[in-house]
């Protein structure tokens, strides 16, 4: 990938986005591209700050704190960013595991209540 542009649609296409976001990404200036008169081109880093974007989104982290990390990078270099990342990325491990837990109580409590209404014929309530 070194020295390698993508075209606005090659980056829509490789990352599975729409065009819209990869606009607003620019726009909230968590993405930089190069311009040639109206084209944009995305190179390395831009590819970079890309997955890392698509990335902590998954992860379930707000664009906000996103851009806070990737503004880390740029300001304090890999090894705070790392840091940083390490210590949201804990946070959000024990809030995912919370809502995990959440949501397998609440199948459980769901089958009990349908299991209840097919074995007495009468409707939760």
């Amino acid at each position: 990938m070194a020295g390698q542009r993508l075209s606005f649609k090659e980056m829509c296409a490789r990352f599975d986005v729409t065009p819209r976001t990869l606009r607003y990404y620019e726009y909230i200036e968590l993405l930089s591209p190069a311009r040639e008169g109206r084209a944009r081109f995305y190179g390395p880093r831009e590819v970079a700050r890309m997955t890392l974007i698509l990335r902590g989104r998954r992860f379930g982290f707000s664009l906000e704190e996103v851009r806070q990390w990737l503004l880390l990078y740029d300001q304090k270099g890999t090894r705070e960013q790392y840091r940083v990342w390490v210590e949201h990325a804990g946070r959000q491990l024990a809030e995912l595991e919370r809502q995990r837990d959440d949501l397998d109580a609440a199948i459980a409590d769901l089958r009990e209540t349908i299991a209840a209404a097919l074995a007495g014929g009468s409707t939760p309530g």
